[in-house]
C-alpha cells in the first residue's frame, strides 16, 4: 500500500517500560515492510541512557527506525523512538504532523512520559490515533490511552498475562475497559490490519476529487474540440467567400 493511501488511522503510539526492549523488538519485527502509518515508541529510559535503542530496533524491523528530532515532520511508514530525558509531543503545523520535544518536569517520574505522547497524539489526530500499552512497572500510559479512546481512537493493551511486568497493562485496562486485549505476538498483526483499513471520508473525498478531475478534463476536451470545429468552419467560409465574383 502506498503511504499516500488514506488509511483509517494516521499514527500509532506505543508505550513500554520494564521489559519494553523485548516487547518492542517483537512488535516491530511483526510489522510488514509496507506498513503505512508512523509508529512512535516511548520506552522509559534514564537521562543517562545511550541512544542505541533505535539501532537495536532497526536490527529487527523492515521499516526505517530513527530517534525523534525536534520539529521533525512525521513520515508514514517509519518507526520513531522517543529520546531519553525529553517528552515527545505531536503537533500539527499547517495541518502537517511534526514532533516537538520539551524538558517539562517528569510525569510519574518519567521523561519521556507515555501519557504526554499519547495525549498529544490524541489531541492532534483525534479518532485516527492508535494507542498501544505494553509491559511496565508503573501506571504511565493509562491516562493517555483513555484520552485516545475518548477522542474516538483505537486502544490496544498487551494481555497482562503475557507481559514481563503486568502493572502497566493492567492499569491501562482499568482506565480503558473496552480496549482490545492481545498477547504480544498478535499486536503487530493487528496493527497491520488496522493500517490496511481505508478512511471512509478521506477515501470518498479522493474518489470525488478524481471524478471531478475526470469531468473537468472531459469538459475541457469537449470545449477544445468545439473551438477547433468552429475555427475550421470559419476558415472554410472565408475560403469560399474569397472565390465569389
Amino acid at each position: 500500500m502506498s503511504p499516500a493511501t488514506p488509511t483509517a488511522y494516521g499514527i500509532v503510539v506505543v508505550g513500554a517500560s520494564w521489559g519494553g526492549l523485548n516487547a518492542l523488538s517483537r512488535l516491530v519485527a511483526d510489522l510488514p515492510a509496507d506498513f503505512p502509518m508512523p509508529l512512535v515508541a516511548v520506552q522509559h529510559r534514564s537521562k543517562e541512557s545511550d541512544h542505541l535503542l533505535a539501532q537495536l530496533l532497526q536490527d529487527r524491523s523492515a521499516l526505517r527506525v530513527r530517534e525523534v528530532e525536534d520539529k521533525e515532520p512525521i513520515a508514514p511508514g517509519h518507526v520513531y523512538v522517543a529520546p531519553p530525558d525529553y517528552h515527545t509531543l505531536v503537533d500539527l503545523i499547517a495541518d502537517v504532523p511534526h514532533f516537538s520535544l520539551n524538558v517539562d518536569p517528569p510525569v510519574r517520574y518519567s521523561r519521556p512520559s507515555i501519557d504526554v505522547t499519547f495525549m498529544a497524539a490524541a489531541d492532534a489526530f483525534g479518532g485516527r490515533a492508535v494507542g498501544v500499552v505494553l509491559t511496565g512497572a508503573n501506571e504511565d500510559g493509562a491516562a493517555g490511552l483513555r484520552r485516545i479512546a475518548e477522542r474516538g481512537g483505537y486502544a490496544i493493551v498487551q494481555d497482562p498475562a503475557t507481559a514481563e511486568i503486568r502493572t502497566m497493562p493492567q492499569a491501562a485496562l482499568t482506565a480503558v475497559p473496552r480496549a482490545e486485549v492481545l498477547p504480544l505476538d498478535r499486536i503487530g498483526e493487528r496493527l497491520a490490519a488496522l493500517g490496511a483499513r481505508r478512511h471512509p471520508v478521506l477515501q470518498a473525498s479522493r474518489v470525488t476529487a478524481a471524478a471531478q478531475q475526470a469531468t473537468d478534463a472531459a469538459a475541457s476536451a469537449a470545449a477544445a474540440a468545439a473551438a477547433s470545429g468552429a475555427a475550421t468552419l470559419a476558415r472554410r467560409e472565408a475560403a469560399g467567400g474569397s472565390g465569389k465574383p
